[in-house]
């Protein structure tokens, strides 16, 4: 009982003085454990939006709209630029990345366009052309822009970024939810899903649970392995292979 009245202590108080509205989101799993077998997950993202008066709508106002994103590590990518010539494809210009999202996904109640301008998608990085990416070379602006559409090409194909747009429901103007696909191929490391309130253009309110998607069972001793003792992996992993060509090659040789 008393950890109850410490929690909802700083809420009310935020309610007695009128403040903005609060979020109160969390997530359907703070852990995601990948198996051998793991083909992909879902995430039910959820929460209340509580307002200082207790109403959702004044009147004249237009309803609050609900946006939530899901961001990976950041990791450095070195990315090439394939090009023909004399009839072969061969690597042309590359650029590397010193940091970019490995996981971004964006659902919101309505399309992001309609939400906020350019200036406020670009702050808290809503949409895949408003994430930030940090290039480790100056290369010309229309070079820059070709390379960012080209990752977030090969991402959105792989399942690792894509948008939503329409699949937050709002129940009542109080209770969200929504649901995020986790494709099979996502990197392990700690996420953030963060959560949105927007009206008229403004984001009134903000809130961030920590996700940790992570290996299980024998990948998860093969990528420790690899991480803690990447010299007797690496020897290990020789061995393994030249003892397998061995085995291979005697029972070619007995048949």
């Amino acid at each position: 009982m008393t950890a109850l009245r410490l929690l909802f202590a700083p809420l009310a108080l935020l309610l007695l003085l009128g403040a903005k509205p609060v979020l109160v989101p969390d997530v359907s799993q703070r852990e995601i454990e990948i198996y051998y077998s793991f083909t992909g997950a879902e995430l039910l993202l959820f929460g209340a939006i509580v307002y200082p008066d207790g109403e959702p709508v004044a009147d004249g106002e237009d309803p609050a709209d609900i946006v939530v994103v899901v961001k990976g590590p950041l990791q450095s990518i070195q990315l090439r630029e394939k090009e023909k010539l004399a009839g072969i494809w061969v690597n042309a210009n590359r650029m590397r990345y010193r940091s970019a999202p490995s996981f971004y996904a964006i659902a919101s109640s309505r399309p992001i366009g309609e939400l906020v301008d350019d200036r406020t998608r670009a702050i808290y990085e809503l949409g895949l052309d408003s994430m930030q990416m940090s290039p480790a070379s100056g290369a010309a602006p229309d070079v820059q822009h070709r390379f960012d559409a080209g990752l977030v090409d090969l991402r959105q194909r792989a399942g690792l970024y894509y948008e939503a747009p329409g699949a937050v429901e709002i129940t009542d103007g109080v209770l969200y939810r929504a649901r995020i696909t986790i494709p099979a191929r996502v990197p392990v490391g700690r996420f953030t899903a963060e959560t949105f309130l927007i009206r008229d253009g403004r984001v009134l309110a903000a809130a961030v649970r920590p996700i940790e998607i992570r290996k299980s069972g024998f990948e998860r001793f093969v990528a420790n392995a690899a991480d803690q003792h990447s010299v007797l992996y690496g020897l290990t992993a020789v061995a393994l292979s030249v003892l397998f060509g061995w085995g291979a090659g005697a029972i070619w040789r007995r048949n």
